[in-house]
């Protein structure tokens, strides 16, 4: 079966990725920034025989990416999946945040793509998948810097699958909706006091969405279907609201999607409740 490298393992989608290709037989390298803090993945390697070989690797470092990739050997997939959230208005998120977002979310996989590139196109073959977001397909009020990371992640996917197809190789995006996974937790707070409600909003969004949690092995499952299929299409929304939520952004005009940030709570509450079944608790 064909070797896999896989970032962001440590938790979550890029976790459930590994496992779920290790079981399908997979040879699997699983990296992380600090494999010593989160050793569930070993356990459960070692527990079910899995034969998950795990690195270290921080994306936001080139030497670490050089040296992760130098000990892992030609792959035949690289998965991208490294990534860190943020909340919180433009006018108002620190540069050192959006620099921090900007740094792991593309930055950190533009290092790995050049890092596996050469020997996937001096072979003719080879896929690359990156891990995006319905983020990277609708930018929300109160999610515009995360939002950023993922179109520009997308926009370079997109250019790359063009340039690389006359080698042999493919590449992907998988578009996730909420999922379960930390990401949610770890997002960096937005500033107080706000002059913006949408933080606020985003937040209720998320733990009235997570109230029926996805689990991030929905995603894997997608991964795996990529793989499996040969199909040439790009990208792939992954859990159950997620094409949705792109049909959602696509139907309405740009006109009507901005005057929609400048809706009262009780207004968005109910438009949620109309369009998405969701009952947001407001604090």
């Amino acid at each position: 079966m064909a070797t896999v490298l896989i970032t962001g393992t440590s938790t979550g989608i890029g976790q459930a990725t590994a496992i779920h290709l290790a079981r399908k037989g997979y040879s699997v390298i699983a990296t992380m920034r600090n494999p010593d803090g989160y050793p569930e993945l070993a356990q459960i390697s070692k527990e079910e025989d899995l034969g998950i070989r795990i690195l270290p690797l921080d994306v936001n470092s080139a030497e670490s990416v050089s040296e992760a990739f130098l000990k892992a050997g030609p792959v035949d997939v690289l998965i991208n999946n490294a990534g860190i959230g943020h909340v919180g208005p433009i006018e108002e998120a620190p540069l050192d945040q959006v620099q921090a977002v900007m740094e792991t979310n593309y930055l950190g996989a533009l290092r790995c793509i050049q890092a596996a590139l050469p020997s996937m196109r001096e072979r003719r073959e080879g896929t690359i998948i990156n891990i995006t977001s319905v983020a990277g397909r609708l930018a929300s009020p109160a999610h515009g810097i995360y939002a950023a990371s993922k179109f520009a992640l997308e926009a370079a996917s997109e250019a790359l699958a063009a340039e690389v197809v006359q080698f042999g190789v493919r590449v992907a995006v998988v578009e996730p909706g909420v999922i379960a996974t930390p990401i949610f937790g770890k997002a960096a707070e937005p500033e107080t006091p706000t002059h913006y409600p949408h933080a606020r909003r985003m937040k209720a969004l998320f733990e009235a969405s997570l109230e029926n949690p996805v689990s991030p092995f929905v995603v894997a499952e997608k991964i795996e279907e990529i793989l499996q299929n040969g199909a040439d299409q790009f990208r792939y929304p992954a859990g159950p609201d997620a094409a949705p939520l792109i049909a959602w952004r696509n139907g309405i005009s740009d006109k009507d999607w901005i005057a929609s940030g400048g809706l009262d709570d009780k207004a968005w509450v109910s438009e949620m409740k109309a369009t998405f079944g969701l009952n947001i608790q407001l604090d």
